[in-house]
């Protein structure tokens, strides 16, 4: 995503417009902090799970917008101590939007294909996520590493869902079926551009470069 070239940062236009994306949808969608909240999503959990949606929101929020400081190698080699609390803040928010979401999810619009779309989404972000947090603890440096792209990458479904529901009128198709589409589709394709990527990933590290 990025390279470090002696004292300068050279960071890709992938990883640029992926931060970019990632602070506007996370700075938005933490307006459910706010104690009236602006234009909220009109899904019937907003009313009839309140607490959990905003409780979803603003931690899985708060993991957008500190994912992708972590992939910076300038970061994790000048900063390590910065890089290892964004860390921290990143599994601790994971974890309580994972667990926020679990209410919301099982209850999803559109039925059980969404509700199943939604929790099995769930299910590899906590434990991707729970993975990498292990691994770095065991001193698997490329390990965790592998494992937190997979976790961002689906913590980026917060950014292609958004890109998806304002398409979905041109589509022509019914919001519920499309809304059952894209409780797959926004996640889904996500994991697999990340696999894709992690092939071309060195596996293994010398051991004079860990430090965990």
């Amino acid at each position: 995503m990025s390279q470090v070239s002696g004292s300068r940062l050279v960071v890709s236009w992938r990883w640029s417009l992926l931060a970019l994306l990632a602070t506007v949808v996370g700075l938005v969608s933490l307006r459910y902090a706010l104690p009236r909240v602006p234009f909220p999503a009109g899904l019937p959990n907003f009313q009839l799970r309140h607490k959990w949606l905003i409780a979803h929101a603003v931690f899985s929020s708060i993991a957008l917008l500190c994912g992708p400081w972590q992939f910076l190698p300038l970061l994790r080699q000048r900063w390590l101590g910065v890089h290892r609390w964004i860390g921290r803040i990143y599994c601790g928010a994971v974890l309580l939007g994972w667990l926020a979401s679990l209410p919301i999810a099982a209850h999803a619009q559109a039925g059980a294909i969404s509700s199943a779309g939604f929790l099995t989404l769930g299910f590899f972000w906590i434990g991707f996520t729970a993975a990498g947090y292990f691994t770095i603890r065991s001193g698997k440096v490329v390990a965790h590493r592998r494992w937190m792209i997979r976790s961002f990458a689906l913590t980026a479904a917060a950014i292609t869902l958004r890109i998806y529901l304002p398409l979905l009128p041109l589509t022509g198709i019914s919001f519920s079926t499309g809304y059952r589409i894209i409780a797959w589709a926004c996640w889904v394709p996500n994991l697999l551009v990340a696999e894709r990527l992690l092939r071309y990933q060195p596996t293994s590290k010398p051991l004079s470069h860990i430090s965990a």
